[in-house]
């Protein structure tokens, strides 16, 4: 048996968009300097107020940092639902989790710096929920590359990090992987560089959904 972790943004959907509006609005609100995008992507998988601290060129999550992430997180629906931004799959992906989820030696399950309510409105938007068993969040969790959100997954499903696969688009997704003592499979279509998906221990990395399959027997 094969435990499957994805992580969400930037490996199950292309989030940055909305992601970065609402880090634009939080910066400006709290009268800071206007964040590029760039700098949005080079966050996101983090739990939010060390991202915000990181972004805010913080070596930790200080008092302002969670007040931002506070106002962050409050303001985040109403801009999901009024501006336009979307959540859409990356093209390939449903295919991808359709076979797994029909497959008998297969379980599957995310791991992602995104609250539990936010995972749970990008799975079940996209009917994902009943595939995906195991999760954990920042939420439940300290923030990645820490191995926590991998090694509870594999307890509460009884299957052993060796056994078990994390996919992801960041450096702290592979971090993790390997922190767990878990494989660590990149994609080249999120967020970080496929160099730097190397260079932070992963064990392959693919260009397309479907190459995801090979790797999962």
């Amino acid at each position: 048996m094969k435990l499957v972790l994805f992580d969400c943004d930037g490996t199950l959907v292309d989030s940055v968009g909305l992601i970065h509006e609402v880090m634009r609005r939080t910066f400006l609100h709290f009268g800071k300097r206007e964040p590029d995008v760039a700098e949005t992507k080079a966050i996101i998988g983090l739990t939010l107020d060390i991202a915000i601290a990181r972004m805010d060129g913080k070596p930790h999550a200080d008092d302002e940092a969670v007040a931002m992430a506070t106002y962050y997180k409050s303001i985040f629906g109403e801009v999901r639902r009024d501006s336009g931004f979307e959540e859409p799959l990356f093209d390939g992906i449903r295919g991808v989790i359709d076979t797994l989820a029909a497959r008998e030696d297969v379980v599957l399950g995310s791991v992602t710096g995104k609250s539990r309510r936010g995972l749970a409105m990008v799975l079940e938007g996209h009917g994902f929920a009943p595939h995906f068993q195991f999760c954990r969040t920042a939420d439940d969790c300290p923030s990645k590359p820490h191995p926590a959100m991998v090694t509870e997954c594999c307890d509460e499903s009884g299957i052993a990090p060796s056994e078990t696969i994390v996919i992801g688009d960041a450096v702290f997704d592979m971090q993790m992987a390997k922190a767990a003592g878990a494989t660590a499979i990149g994609v080249s279509w999120g967020y970080a560089s496929v160099e730097d998906l190397w260079k932070a221990g992963a064990d392959a990395v693919v260009d397309q959904p479907a190459d995801l399959l090979a790797y999962i027997h």
